[in-house]
């Protein structure tokens, strides 16, 4: 993984290592959620819960078309991306698939946080309200 997050610019590298950070946070956070797989999946560093299969996979990269974007990818099949809008509209989205993140702008931890443990408990119950601890 750090041969990926290498080839990143600089700027954009500290803000995905510190999303990166805030995905394993979160989900250690989470009783239920298990170990977090990292792996690269479509081109994108990716986030699975393989050992307990509670959630929905989710993926972070730069966007390629602005240079000073990046962006948390969920999959499109699920609801989550709807969900997210409803709960959090101050965020930035990229049609039904991904949260957009400006570099230039701190990280909105407490919004992604949250996003991220619906990501992350997407199997378990999708109509239980998800805690952190």
């Amino acid at each position: 993984m750090a041969a990926i997050f290498s080839s990143y610019p600089r700027p954009l590298r500290a803000k995905l290592l510190a999303l990166r950070r805030l995905i394993f946070d979160t989900a250690s956070a989470i009783e239920g959620v298990g170990a977090l797989e990292e792996a690269i999946k479509w081109g994108q560093v990716s986030y699975l819960t393989s050992e307990t299969k509670s959630g929905s996979t989710i993926r972070i990269d730069q966007v390629k078309s602005a240079a000073n974007q990046y962006a948390v990818y969920f999959h499109c099949q699920t609801n989550l991306v709807e969900t997210f809008r409803e709960l959090h509209p101050e965020l930035t989205y990229g049609g039904n698939r991904s949260i957009l993140l400006d570099g230039a702008r701190p990280l909105p931890k407490r919004a992604l946080r949250h996003c991220v443990a619906l990501a992350l408990t997407y199997h378990l119950d999708k109509h239980k309200n998800t805690r952190i601890r």
